[in-house]
């Protein structure tokens, strides 16, 4: 049986954060079911070796409670303690569980060493998503985790596989804050490609489609900021997932709004066609089917004031215009079209905006779910 992502992250640094002996017990909203459950653990930024004491993964009961039944110490190449080299990621052994679509997972791990704040930490820093941290030692296998703090990120842990029916599909969301939806509800699963999932599962029974969130709040498709480019992490966040057939990339506002205000970091229509071009041309080499979003209108933003100007909206209409008629893509996503005003296309719709004018409201989120067809992606 073929692994297939069925959760992932985009590792990105993380600062201002240390860890002393505790133990991090993270949830993870999955979307493909299956067998033998493998997880990623990622040291991509660290420039330290990270050293793993022990890990667990079990089915969520409620809050940061294990199912009784299906708690599963994870090994590494047999070993239950393992280390984690600097700029490197690690594997699970695969364990003896079976894993229902949509089902909320457990992952604890010990950190047997103190993590400091220069040590680099890779993580996830908008998990949208209650997290658990307990206080010094190893809980590891504690089904009741003693929660000394919450947190709101993930960290270290970039992915869950899983053995899936031959011929299924794994498709990867990549793209910025409006794909990791790191302005919607916590712990209410709006992501679009969580809802993607649900809508699938909906439809089907049951997920038929490995979905792996790449999304990664502020992130641009030619310059870094808040972790790598879209052009320098695509083979790691997308190429390199288990099972992968699929793209889904909307990315591209964040090169307009330019928030730092770097005048070298401005950018033109032919510039980001170029980038996306780029990526067009790696994904078909890959054997991957890649489907572009349009760039979302986004005029008057107050997330970041001034971010919007009549250029920078030239340059959005221009680069949407060439999406709708090029060949580059397997195929075309219209969300421009799907969440703008009809009477303002240059701002979102009113249900449709959480009120910043540029992050769309949970209600949009769903939405962009249920814009994207299925039948697209074989599910």
């Amino acid at each position: 049986m073929p692994t297939i992502g069925t959760w992932t992250t985009s590792p990105a640094p993380i600062a201002d954060v240390s860890f002393d002996a505790i133990t991090l017990r993270m949830i993870a909203r999955i979307s493909i079911g299956g067998s033998h459950p493998r997880i990623r653990i990622s040291n991509a930024f660290g420039d330290q070796p990270l050293k793993i004491g022990a890990a667990t993964v079990g089915l969520r009961a409620s809050h940061a409670r294990i199912t009784e039944g299906t708690l599963r110490s994870l090994t590494f190449g047999g070993e239950k303690s393992a280390t984690v080299a600097a700029g490197a990621l690690i594997v699970s052994d695969p364990v003896d569980l079976t894993l229902p679509s949509l089902a909320d997972v457990a992952i604890s791990i010990h950190l047997a060493a103190p993590v400091h704040e220069t040590f680099r930490i890779t993580g996830h820093g908008t998990a949208k998503q209650t997290n658990y941290i307990s206080p010094a030692g190893d809980h590891t296998t504690s089904l009741e985790f003693p929660v000394a703090t919450t947190t709101m990120s993930w960290f270290f842990v970039s992915a869950i596989e899983v053995e899936a029916p031959a011929g299924t599909r794994g498709l990867v969301a990549f793209g910025d804050s409006l794909t990791d939806a790191n302005v919607s509800t916590p712990d209410t699963n709006n992501r679009w490609p969580d809802q993607l999932a649900r809508r699938i599962a909906a439809r089907k029974g049951t997920c038929t489609v490995g979905i792996m969130n790449q999304g990664l709040g502020g992130n641009r498709l030619l310059n870094d900021l808040t972790g790598d480019s879209g052009l320098k992490r695509f083979d790691r966040d997308v190429i390199a997932q288990p099972g992968v057939t699929d793209v889904i990339m909307l990315l591209g506002v964040n090169d307009l709004r330019n928030r730092r205000g770097n005048p070298d970091e401005i950018v033109t229509a032919p510039t980001m066609i170029a980038g996306y071009k780029q990526i067009a041309q790696r994904a078909r080499a890959a054997g991957l089917r890649l489907y572009v979003s349009t760039i979302l209108p986004y005029e008057n933003e107050t997330f970041q004031p001034g971010c919007w100007s009549p250029d920078r909206e030239a340059v959005r209409h221009a680069i949407n215009a060439w999406m709708r008629t090029t060949d580059c893509f397997d195929g075309l996503i219209d969300l421009d079209m799907a969440l703008r005003d009809p009477a303002h296309p240059t701002r979102l719709l009113a249900p449709w905006d959480c009120g910043d004018h540029l992050h769309p409201s949970d209600a949009g989120y769903r939405h962009i779910g249920d814009c994207i067809d299925p039948d697209l992606i074989g599910a």
